[in-house]
């Protein structure tokens, strides 16, 4: 099989992983849970494989459109907050539930949004200069909403341990690795060999990563299955609405085509497996925070097949300026 052939059938390939991840983790739940150690490390190899094929050493450029990064900072953070909000109004008045929701739909994803990001035909690099940034201002503010929506009690579980290990591990690494695999390949014929080679990875890892997700965490979402009924309704409208709130952002912000793609990927992706260990972490009457958390992902790893055949072709076609 050609890679080109591979990625023509990346929807086909994701889907089985998603159907077979199900089978597993309904099947076997407790070995199912077993694999959840597995998520970050086969990610850290999938964001390796999509940085290589990335010119990182052309990134300066990305860092200077202000324009893109003042549309991400204002959808993920502004109209994200204010849309989240009117969504949880219809949402039962239960803490654990409530505050499982906010977490994950107020953090913007820093991870393998950049390879939905480049599989939908977006500028990842945009996506990945702005990881540190999004990173950054998740932590200050994350705290602040949960105190504005629920009270003080929610504000003061966050902590930066999660979210710094998971840039180091899922981000920081793989970067360097890549930048490391880039100045090998301009050197070295065995580098370029490897570089190339490297263009396998982001294809057979995203579904390994999919599966891995799914297998382990079907069986927690499974045992709150009445109460997370009531949110997946609440995840799909945001999954839907999201990026015609990107495309008007990009409109205003004047937006090319590719960095239009980018940013709605950023405001549709959610930052759910980095806030799940925050999520485990409370005591067991809060557990149903995380089977929030884990049925978002579950939505959104769905919803993201989706995307990267609609943003490309529905949301953001190919023209030269929004």
């Amino acid at each position: 099989m050609s890679r080109e052939l591979l990625e023509k059938l990346q929807i086909r390939v994701y889907a089985v992983a998603l159907a077979l991840g199900a089978c597993l983790g309904l099947w076997r739940p407790d070995f199912g849970a077993t694999l959840e150690g597995l998520i970050s490390p086969i990610i850290a190899v999938l964001l390796y494989g999509m940085f290589a094929q990335i010119p990182l050493l052309h990134l300066r450029a990305a860092f200077a459109n202000r324009r893109f990064t003042l549309a991400l900072l204002t959808v993920n953070f502004i109209a994200v907050p204010t849309f989240v909000w009117i969504l949880t109004r219809f949402l039962p008045s239960h803490p654990p539930l409530l505050l499982g929701v906010y977490l994950v739909l107020l953090t913007p994803c820093i991870d393998y949004v950049i390879v939905f990001t480049h599989l939908g035909r977006g500028n990842a690099r945009l996506i990945l200069a702005a990881t540190p940034l999004l990173l950054l201002v998740q932590m200050l503010l994350l705290p602040i909403y949960l105190w504005f929506f629920m009270g003080e009690q929610a504000a003061q579980i966050i902590t930066a341990g999660p979210f710094l290990q998971a840039f180091l591990i899922l981000i920081v690494l793989p970067l360097g690795l890549a930048l490391v695999t880039e100045y090998w390949a301009k050197r070295s014929p065995g580098g370029t060999r490897w570089l190339a080679a490297t263009a396998w990875l982001p294809v057979p890892f995203m579904a390994v990563t999919l599966f891995l997700v799914i297998a382990s965490q079907i069986g927690r979402v499974e045992a709150f299955f009445p109460l997370v009924c009531r949110i997946v309704p609440v995840y799909v409208v945001f999954m839907v609405i999201m990026p015609l709130i990107a495309r008007a952002a990009a409109h205003i912000f004047h937006l090319d085509t590719e960095a239009g793609r980018a940013l709605a990927f950023s405001a549709g992706t959610r930052n759910s497996l980095v806030v799940l260990p925050l999520a485990l972490a409370l005591p067991d009457t809060w557990i149903l925070a995380a089977a929030a958390i884990m049925t978002q992902t579950l939505v959104e790893l769905i919803g993201e097949l989706f995307y990267i055949r609609v943003v490309p072709a529905v949301i953001f076609p190919d023209v030269k300026n929004l």
